[in-house]
């Protein structure tokens, strides 16, 4: 299912792919606040987040990031946590996982829309982002050895 595309962020005023959605998975509903007040005071501009749930796990991207903001708000459901960002810029990502970090959150599955996992289900892009990322500790522990 990769496309292999992956780049590294750099500091771009320019939008990336998408339109303007973060899709949230496997936050409690403290969390979620957490997220939501984060964002209002790292990343000044609006952004629509749309909280996804068990149920979402056979619907395209492409789908979810059309759902209007808040949907789901306050739903906890047993997902891998995960944000999906759709139509930010690269410097209000790095914003993001910045903030993110300061929050003290678990560790999350962290990804991009692309005209290709647009195409994906919800459940499909988080087994590959779960995969991704067995491997990438995988190649960790071996350069520690």
């Amino acid at each position: 299912m990769s496309d292999n595309t992956m780049t590294r962020v750099a500091d771009s005023d320019q939008p990336m792919y998408g339109p303007r959605t973060l899709l949230v998975c496997g936050y409690s509903a403290d969390a979620q606040n957490a997220f939501l007040n984060m964002l209002k005071t790292e990343v000044k501009a609006p952004t629509p987040v749309v909280f996804c749930t068990p149920e979402d796990g056979d619907t395209l991207l492409s789908e979810l990031v059309a759902l209007p903001d808040g949907r789901q708000k306050g739903q906890e459901g047993k997902m891998p946590p995960a944000v999906i960002m759709s139509g930010i810029t690269e410097k209000e990502l790095k914003l993001i996982m910045n903030g993110w970090k300061t929050l003290g959150l678990p560790r999350q599955l962290w990804a991009a829309l692309t005209p290709t996992s647009e195409t994906w289900t919800l459940r499909a892009l988080i087994r590959e982002l779960q995969s991704e990322h067995m491997a990438m500790l995988k190649q960790q522990q071996q350069q520690q050895q």
